[in-house]
């Protein structure tokens, strides 16, 4: 599923990719994210790319899905950008996209894992990591 770009019109129906973060209270923190989103809208021109929030930051993730319904976008992939499917992922983001599904039956909600259990992403970070090592 993929997302609509901002020169899209509001009424496309195209899909969107939702980059889910937990937030913070200093808005530098989301720098990265932002960064990231700019990234894979531009790999994907057709898709409205756009982060959402857990807490602490803006818009959350029921703000963000009453956008794009708004905008007649049903098809939703929803990746959390977190390390790790902990607590957030496995209890507290399933409650929410439940309430969202019963306010809106008719959005696709695709959830992909937490970044960090994808094996590219790990061995990428694992190359980050040794190349702060000294050359031996």
């Amino acid at each position: 599923m993929s997302q609509m770009p901002s020169s899209t019109t509001a009424d496309s129906g195209a899909p969107a990719l939702i980059l889910f973060a937990h937030g913070a209270r200093d808005a530098r923190w989301a720098e990265p994210f932002q960064r990231l989103q700019q990234q894979a809208q531009a790999q994907r021109p057709d898709a409205l790319v756009r982060l959402a929030f857990l807490e602490f930051m803006q818009p959350s993730l029921p703000e963000l899905v009453d956008e794009l319904v708004a905008q007649n976008c049903y098809q939703i992939s929803l990746v959390p950008v977190f390390l790790a499917q902990g607590g957030h992922v496995l209890r507290d983001l399933p409650a929410m996209l439940e309430k969202l599904q019963q306010q809106y039956p008719q959005i696709q909600v695709t959830v992909a894992s937490a970044i960090g259990e994808d094996p590219a992403v790990m061995q990428a970070i694992a190359q980050y990591c040794v190349r702060s090592l000294p050359l031996a």
